[in-house]
């Protein structure tokens, strides 16, 4: 049924299919974003953070 040839063919483009890479890719990158994210949120949730933020806001709305 199947030649010697055919086999080693089938086998090497099954390998070289990269169907699902781009998925795999988003999937890495959301993760890597979604990190991110939960990190910023730990560091702004402390109080020194939220009060240099607070004096920064205070400081570029202030008339002079």
């Amino acid at each position: 049924m199947y030649t010697k040839i055919s086999v080693p063919i089938r086998a090497m483009r099954r390998l070289a299919d990269d169907a699902g890479a781009a998925t795999a890719e988003y999937v890495v990158a959301t993760m890597a974003a979604v990190g991110f994210a939960g990190l910023l949120i730990v560091i702004l949730r402390s109080d020194e953070v939220r009060g240099m933020l607070t004096d920064l806001v205070r400081r570029a709305l202030s008339i002079g």
